[in-house]
């Protein structure tokens, strides 16, 4: 499995773990998604905390598995969207809790949490444009805000934990040794209240959403889906995994 799992006091902590970079196949998607789906049924389960092992949370698709196989392209797409609703629609408030890099599928995962720590060595992107894709900017809209969700997928350039949180997208910025504990004070905090409580508050929550993530996110993958089959985005693609830069034809 890309993560591990422990359940303790009524806080289920899933944990992702693939190295080297945390970037998912296809597959993990689908894994990832069962698992929460389990979770938000399950009466024990309070509060669902999302971290990483590694140098950093999460950084989308597997690129080289998609070079290797372009046509996994719709269960990467089916995976993305299927994890972030599970989260999104979980019983449970999910927090995520992001250290080091926080990229594409990462900031799916991130977006559609109720409640999102960082540590001060932590950095939102997405890279999608330089990799002949497109990404999760419905999530990076609900962080951020409209302008430097727009910045993000025009440039491609990151932003620091300092900028997530004065921009709204952070609760609390640490330093990253103290980070997954302090997700875990917040979880039990959260653990301790009445758990019909808590989940009409999340309920009403999403419900007073000016943005649905879940539509918007799907109206996205459309355009993300007819740019993988564009001639340049292709070459982009080819370039990120050979290591070079890319040729665009004029």
């Amino acid at each position: 499995m890309p993560f591990h799992l422990n359940i303790e006091d009524g806080i289920a902590e899933l944990c992702i773990d693939h190295p080297p970079v945390n970037a998912f196949r296809a597959r993990d998607w689908s894994e990832m998604t069962t698992h929460l789906r389990a979770l938000g049924k399950d009466p024990q389960v309070r509060v669902v905390l999302i971290c990483a092992e590694g140098r950093g949370f999460q950084c989308g698709v597997d690129v080289k598995e998609l070079a290797a196989d372009s046509s996994l392209i719709i269960a990467h797409n089916r995976g993305c969207y299927n994890l972030f609703a599970a989260i999104y629609d979980c019983r449970a408030p999910v927090i995520s809790a992001v250290h080091g890099y926080c990229l594409g599928g990462g900031i799916g995962i991130a977006g559609s949490s109720d409640l999102l720590l960082a540590s001060e060595d932590a950095r939102f992107g997405l890279p999608e444009i330089d990799r002949g894709a497109l990404g999760a900017a419905t999530h990076a809209m609900r962080l951020f805000g409209v302008q430097q969700a727009r910045k993000m997928l025009l440039t491609a350039e990151p932003i620091s934990a300092a900028e997530a949180k004065r921009l709204g997208g952070v609760l609390e910025v640490l330093p990253k040794g103290e980070l997954r504990a302090a997700a875990r004070e917040l979880a039990a905090k959260i653990a301790a209240k009445s758990p019909r409580a808590v989940e009409l508050a999340k309920w009403s929550l999403n419900g007073i959403e000016l943005l649905d993530p879940k539509e918007s996110y799907r109206y996205e993958q459309g355009f993300t889906l007819e740019l993988y089959t564009d001639p340049d985005s292709q070459e982009a693609r080819a370039a990120f995994v050979e290591k070079r830069d890319a040729d665009f034809e004029d």
